[in-house]
């Protein structure tokens, strides 16, 4: 373990109950330094939001470490998280559950910057965070209903970032986007975790984006990283075979709408049989 990474998470089990138990995230490793975008990619089942959920402390491992600024990240039970363990926060791919309806949004806020106060941390103000994700700081009294689903994106990302967090975790935050400000609203979390001096573990399907913001991207596969590196070393010389599908399947921006042929079964078994590719 190095203390020099804001997350530093070796060797990971998630396994889910069932007959025979499902295991969601097997034996992976990932760390991300302050001022450091890591993505996840891969399909959907891959593990991505199994690693983000147990690196958070909110999914239990069974084998494993994740340390936070080198302290152990406890599961999250009914009591409140420890103070310390307050520097992780989360943005989730639907801010419309993560929101609260009742609650006006320059209260949502105001609960981040308690927290960056409470471990000692310097405060803000909720129309600063409204600004800086490009809303009206005089909003500060509407609810979550009154805003589209981008708006209310940007609403939890400053509540997330009003925390002041060495650590951002966003699960998928742009997904349920629609195409004009997906690429625009993952830029700006970049920026903005920047700004205040924290690493991002992103979550995401969309490999576009992915190659707009991350300096280093991990390809999940059934639940085990296939291949990592720099994002543009991989973008340009992808290694494992499954990289390089998942990379042909980019729609290409010529208008032609070509969709490149799905990977056969026997693809699909021989992925696990080539060792993980470390850059």
């Amino acid at each position: 373990m190095s203390d020099a990474f804001v997350l530093d998470a070796q060797g990971v089990t998630v396994r889910y109950p069932g007959n025979p138990p499902v295991v969601a995230v097997d034996d992976v490793s990932v760390h991300v330094a302050a001022g450091e975008t890591v993505a996840l990619v891969g399909e959907s089942g891959s593990g991505k939001s199994s690693l983000a959920r147990a690196a958070a402390g909110i999914e239990k491992i069974v084998a494993g470490d994740v340390r936070f600024d080198g302290r152990p990240v406890t599961p999250m039970g009914i009591r409140r998280r420890p103070v310390e363990l307050t520097g992780i926060q989360m943005v989730f791919q639907d801010p419309s559950t993560s929101l609260n309806p009742r609650r006006r949004i320059g209260d949502q806020i105001a609960d981040g910057i308690r927290t960056a106060l409470d471990r000692g941390d310097e405060g803000s103000r909720v129309e600063e965070w409204l600004e800086r994700v490009g809303l009206n700081p005089a909003w500060t009294t509407r609810f979550p209903h009154q805003f589209s689903g981008g708006e209310k994106q940007r609403i939890a990302i400053a509540r997330a970032l009003a925390a002041r967090p060495r650590l951002l975790i966003a699960d998928e935050p742009i997904s349920a986007l629609d195409a004009s400000t997906q690429t625009s609203v993952a830029a700006l979390m970049r920026d903005l975790v920047a700004e205040v001096g924290a690493g991002m573990l992103f979550i995401s399907h969309d490999l576009a984006v992915v190659r707009r913001i991350a300096d280093r991207t991990l390809v999940m596969y059934a639940g085990r990283v296939l291949e990592s590196g720099v994002t543009s070393e991989l973008w340009e010389d992808p290694r494992h075979p499954y990289t390089r599908s998942l990379l042909a399947a980019i729609p290409e921006p010529d208008g032609l709408g070509r969709i490149p042929a799905a990977p056969s079964a026997e693809d699909r078994a021989s992925w696990g049989n080539v060792p993980p590719i470390v850059r």
